[in-house]
């Protein structure tokens, strides 16, 4: 059960930075939906528990050592280099959002002009990058448990502490931006971009143990804790619609309405999980284009960095409900091939019955 609690751990923690902490994202994928964005919860979160009980499954079947062992098995010899460059490119996106993110953090608590908080973020992460600061990264990962306690926290209150109507609230809500059209799609397009970005981590993680079964429970765990903080942050929004309508930074928001050292708190959680996902996203993808940690690398590292930094400027609920989207339907592939393996494996184990 230890290491089922691990994997579902870090499948958490790899998708709350990207998908979670600043509210923006629930906010375009499912609360602007109003009340029928529960069932969008719902099936996130069956979606999530099915992929990533399928990928620990894999990486422990194949005991991988490398990501690219289990995308290549997902995708066969001629699809797998494919995938590898589908998830790349999403890696690279939820970087960009995460330089946009801490702008818009920066911009709402502090009052910055969002470019120069964008600007800060680009160099810690490139510093932290290029001096191989692990012990940092390794702090904010500990940590992590407690700076969902706040969000957590924050939730509850907000949830116990409504204004007005369910009804006039449902209104307020469909009036916000949205990543899709209908709710259903919007909740696999969220799905989609975080599992492609979490997919190689969760296939690493599975082949750690031998015990597949231990594997797929923590594949499932995980994807069910995710579908879980879906549900409350969708209806801490929805009860406080009047106050997080049209902010970038929602549950920010939510904070500075409580109190404003709760809100400072708020912004030193959210800053923290962007530079921990900027970091995460950035190193592997850089990895994945220069093999050693060399000078190479350190190049790639500031080139995509820059090219990020520019990216970002284009401003944060723009990226979460423009680019995510293209991110989500690419990474639809993934999902295809991920249940094409799946029926694989069952045929496989059907004959071996």
């Amino acid at each position: 059960m230890k290491k089922s609690i691990q994997i579902a751990g870090t499948f958490v923690s790899l998708v709350v930075g990207a998908g979670f902490a600043s509210g923006q994202e629930i906010m375009q994928y499912f609360t602007s939906f109003g009340l029928v964005s529960v069932f969008g919860c719902i099936v996130a979160a069956i979606i999530f528990a099915f992929l990533g009980m399928t990928l620990a499954q894999i990486g422990s079947d194949l005991q991988t050592t490398s990501h690219k062992e289990g995308i290549h098995y997902i995708g066969g010899r001629a699809f797998g280099p494919v995938l590898d460059l589908l998830i790349s490119i999403v890696l690279f996106g939820i970087a960009i959002v995460m330089f946009a993110g801490a702008g818009a953090t920066f911009n709402q608590m502090y009052n910055m002009e969002p470019s120069f908080g964008s600007m800060l973020m680009t160099l810690a992460v490139v510093f932290t990058l290029l001096l191989n600061a692990n012990s940092i990264i390794n702090m904010i990962a500990a940590l992590m448990p407690y700076l969902l306690g706040v969000i957590f926290i924050l939730l509850i209150y907000s949830l116990f502490t409504v204004d007005y109507s369910i009804s006039e609230l449902n209104i307020i809500a469909k009036k916000q931006q949205s990543a899709s059209s209908h709710w259903l799609t919007s909740a696999v397009l969220y799905v989609s971009y975080n599992i492609a970005a979490g997919a190689a981590m969760l296939i690493l993680m599975g082949g750690t143990t031998k015990d597949r079964k231990a594997a797929r429970r923590g594949g499932a765990l995980g994807g069910g804790v995710l579908g879980l903080l879906i549900l409350l942050i969708n209806l801490a929004l929805f009860a406080k619609m009047d106050i997080v309508a049209g902010v970038d930074m929602p549950t920010l928001e939510l904070a500075k309405q409580i109190h404003p050292t709760v809100g400072n708190i708020m912004s030193i959680v959210l800053l923290a999980m962007i530079y921990s996902t900027a970091v995460g996203t950035l190193y592997i993808l850089a990895v994945r284009i220069v093999k050693k940690e060399n000078l190479m690398m350190k190049i790639i590292v500031i080139l995509l960095s820059l090219v990020g930094f520019a990216a970002s400027l284009i401003g944060f609920t723009t990226l979460v409900g423009k680019l995510y989207t293209i991110m989500g339907y690419l990474g639809m592939v993934l999902i295809v091939a991920i249940v094409l393996a799946q029926v694989r494996i069952l045929r496989t184990n059907k004959r071996k019955t």
